[in-house]
């Protein structure tokens, strides 16, 4: 990569540089959907390809007529420069909206953390993290979160207990221990990403998660989650919202089979 931006400084000393779209044509595969993703970060991605952001990168690669690779690497620092940057992939398929690291695609889809209770417990009419139920209760939440905060704010910091969330998950489960906590009653409730959390939930008759679509004040507890790629790339964001924008009933669907909570622009759920 180094000897290639010396070639075009040198090039453009001459008025010879080759255009930007050509530079990026270099790094970006016009034969493979090659995805950027965590090997074992589900039910997001998996090597197995039983994540659902698999299947949606089977979905897009089916769309583009492009078979599917993948670039593997652990989620946290260094994702994005060992990766995307590294030129080895060239689509992120899960980022949240506004990260400097990426060019953000228009978002696919709006998720939501929630409460996770137990179906037939004394919290499962709860909906929002003020509600005195609250007060005495055990409350797991992934540390430094959003809805830390608004615990916090709640006067609910001593009922808190928190996980990390950047571990390496091929050895640690720090949401698998959450829920066990709830069905155990070690816990009371749990404070969760909806992604990570309804696909886990989905079918298991003993657990609910409750959007919280209610709290007032910051920090936000909804976020649009997109496609990252390149920053140079405008061409492939441009070519990649055309897809989205003409298959979301196809993206939604994938989305709620795999039991992820969705929620439209307005903050309102959306039903499969």
């Amino acid at each position: 990569m180094r000897r290639l931006t010396t070639a075009l400084t040198i090039a453009a000393g001459l008025g010879l540089a080759a255009p930007a779209a050509a530079q990026v044509a270099d790094l970006r595969s016009t034969t493979q959907f090659r995805v950027c993703a965590d090997p074992a970060n589900m039910p997001m991605s998996s090597r197995d390809g039983t994540g659902f952001e698999n299947r949606l990168a089977e979905y897009f690669g089916g769309l583009l007529d492009m078979p599917v690779t993948y670039s593997w690497f652990p989620s946290g620092t260094g994702f994005i420069t060992r990766t995307l940057r590294a030129g080895t992939c060239d689509v992120v398929i899960g980022y949240a909206q506004g990260d400097e690291l990426v060019q953000n695609t228009n978002h696919y889809y709006t998720s939501v953390y929630g409460l996770v209770v137990p179906r037939d417990g004394p919290l499962a009419a709860v909906d929002r993290l003020s509600d005195p139920a609250l007060k005495e209760a055990d409350i797991g939440v992934v540390a430094g979160t959003p809805p830390a905060t608004h615990l916090a704010r709640a006067g609910l910091a001593p009922n808190m207990r928190g996980v990390d969330l950047f571990v390496d998950r091929r050895v640690e489960d720090p949401m698998g221990e959450l829920l066990e906590g709830v069905k155990t009653g070690d816990l009371d409730a749990a404070v969760l990403w909806g992604p990570l959390i309804g696909p886990r939930i989905k079918e298991d008759p003993d657990l609910i998660f409750i959007p919280l679509l209610k709290e007032e004040g910051g920090p936000k507890l909804f976020y649009r989650i997109t496609m990252g790629v390149r920053l140079e790339e405008q061409e492939w964001k441009r070519q990649l919202n055309s897809l989205i924008r003409r298959n979301q009933d196809g993206i939604n669907q994938i989305l709620h089979d795999a039991g992820v909570p969705l929620i439209d622009d307005y903050g309102r759920e959306v039903l499969p």
